[in-house]
């Protein structure tokens, strides 16, 4: 459905999506209209989801993450994607992904402080119907981050 050239411009907008048409126009040497016309179809086709920003969130306040897994109990009319919803309320919670394995849910998580961290597993994920248990693991450094 995308070929190169769209690519190249994805790329790109990956790297900023504030930049100009004109520049990355010049960027990826295809011409300034051809790259407003091809950004314009990976839009309507939902290629292109939506543009936003990556914000560095040390400096916002919410310096710790962790990525939790969570089990589920087999609970009658409770799915994982029910779950997932409930979970993805919480605004602490920042991904949620339903997997397979030996977990059920997969999500990232950020705070002010490692405590705040726990205690949203134990005050708040934990009493969720249906979660079973959870396996945090913090994040020390982050070498690669996309939106």
């Amino acid at each position: 459905m995308i070929d190169e050239k769209d690519i190249k411009i994805l790329n790109e907008l990956k790297k900023n999506a504030r930049q100009k048409t004109k520049t990355i126009s010049e960027k990826t040497k295809i011409p300034r209209v051809t790259t407003h016309e091809r950004i314009k179809k990976m839009i309507e086709n939902g290629i292109i989801k939506k543009f936003t920003i990556l914000p560095d969130y040390t400096k916002i306040g919410l310096p710790f993450k962790a990525f939790i897994f969570i089990s589920l109990e087999k609970i009658p009319n409770v799915s994982q994607r029910t779950v997932a919803y409930q979970v993805a309320k919480l605004p602490e919670v920042y991904e949620v992904h339903i997997i397979s394995g030996e977990y059920d849910l997969l999500i990232k998580v950020r705070g002010q402080h490692l405590d705040e961290i726990s205690k949203l597993v134990i005050d708040k994920l934990r009493v969720i119907k249906g979660v079973g248990g959870t396996l945090t693991m913090t994040v020390f450094e982050t070498m690669k981050e996309e939106p």
